[in-house]
């Protein structure tokens, strides 16, 4: 086929998102189309800051499967509505026919989404034949129509594993130690993560006691009673808490007043908060832990049908832009929960772009502090099968290191003044 395929990774990587970009190179290496990918996401298309993958050899394509990060650098560059930011677009218009690239594959979230739909349209409005291709990804879980985002079941696994074995610890500690442990996880505006968190027990006594899901407004004289019941009929208590948590006026309990490049709010951490609040008020000895990129870069402990996601994706994503797919994101169609079973189905990207799949109330039991058995059936398949990655004599992983050989600009430079 005549052209080039540009592949571009963005926002907060994950687990598996290198998973999606070795499926994208190898498909379409199997149709013999050149891969280009964009150096640190949208900024390097706008730069003309390109990578040509032809030069990494299958090998290292393949060992991009179980290695974490984003192999071509992400970003976080929100560009905005066409009227507002058309230079831009006109811009990435001029790299694509510099260096003939047909097909644009947006490896990302819900700003992703919108931003490949937003190319789409600019595409025909300059008369340039670009067929664009949103590839999902989020740990979040939060994107629309697809019933799960790939990066999402290996940050489920490492949250319920990580409950499960520092409960564990805490236990072993609680009767001349400590008494409440605070971990506190991703998810801004939905409790997907925490309510992973869940399947880390089955009675009421196994940890985690408590979930707090920002879906559920904090109530502090609720979560002390809480608390204190806990440690007297189980002699200590673990808490998992949900970056996202408000209070009462929708406020971030944590918000520090600052905003990152995508306009949302910057958080400084609600675990230390909770754990202070039960020190001072209920006198218990407490430790408190924030996973932050651990949790997302764990790729050892990867959930194997995660994997299989994001290889999925990425392979359905270069098949659709081949076929003329425009505008479109290959999404995982859940078929039964037992035995679990799945397809992957084109979904226009107006219908991921700017929404937001919120946990729903029957996944959180009726007390607020829990999920329940619909969750569970949802989320169990998600983090099970091992994938390990390949470990070195020296007892380390062996990742991928590619040479990201960088392609000749065709263009005059370009600077991005207002980052």
């Amino acid at each position: 086929m005549r052209g080039n395929l540009l592949y571009a990774q963005s926002g907060g990587v994950t687990a598996v998102i290198n998973a999606s970009a070795c499926a994208v190179i190898e498909t379409a290496r199997r149709h013999k189309v050149r891969v280009l990918a964009a150096r640190n996401g949208i900024i390097g298309a706008l730069r003309e800051d390109l990578i040509d993958t032809s030069k990494d050899s299958a090998a290292a394509i393949a060992a991009l499967r179980h290695t974490p990060g984003g192999a071509f650098g992400s970003c976080r560059f929100k560009l905005k509505s066409i009227e507002e930011d058309r230079a831009r677009y006109e811009r990435l218009i001029e790299v694509f026919r510099a260096h003939d690239i047909r097909w644009f594959l947006y490896n990302g979230g819900n700003d992703s989404a919108d931003t490949s739909q937003k190319i789409s349209q600019v595409g025909k409005a300059l008369g340039y034949d670009i067929t664009v291709v949103g590839v999902p990804k989020t740990v979040d879980n939060d994107l629309a129509v697809t019933d799960c985002c790939p990066g999402f079941g290996s940050v489920a696994k490492y949250t319920a594993v990580s409950v499960l074995e520092a409960s564990l610890d805490v236990a072993s500690m609680a009767e001349s130690s400590t008494k409440v442990f605070v971990m506190e996880v991703m998810g801004r505006h939905a409790g997907w993560i925490a309510a992973a968190a869940g399947l880390a027990g089955r009675t009421d006594d196994d940890a985690p006691h408590l979930i707090l899901f920002p879906e559920i407004p904090f109530d502090e004289t609720s979560f002390l009673a809480r608390v204190k019941a806990t440690v007297e009929r189980v002699g200590w208590c673990t808490v998992v808490t949900s970056e996202g948590l408000r209070n009462r006026e929708g406020r971030f309990l944590s918000e520090v007043g600052t905003r990152d490049a995508f306009g949302h709010a910057q958080l400084g951490g609600v675990a230390p908060l909770l754990a202070q609040l039960v020190k001072d008020r209920l006198g218990y000895k407490y430790h408190w832990a924030m996973p932050d990129y651990l949790q997302r870069s764990a790729r050892h402990l990867s959930s194997k049908t995660d994997v299989d996601h994001a290889c999925a994706v990425g392979k359905a994503a270069v098949e659709l832009a081949l076929a003329g797919r425009n505008a479109v994101m290959p999404a995982i169609i859940r078929q039964s929960d037992a035995p679990y079973r799945w397809k992957i189905e084109a979904v226009p990207l107006e219908k991921v772009a700017n929404h937001e799949k919120k946990l729903p109330k029957g996944f959180i039991r009726r007390d607020g502090y829990g999920i329940t058995a619909a969750a569970r059936r949802y989320l169990e398949p998600l983090v099970r099968g091992e994938a390990p990655p390949p470990y070195g004599r020296d007892g380390l992983p062996k990742y991928a290191r590619l040479k990201n050989v960088g392609v000749k600009p065709r263009l005059p430079a370009y600077v991005i003044a207002d980052r």
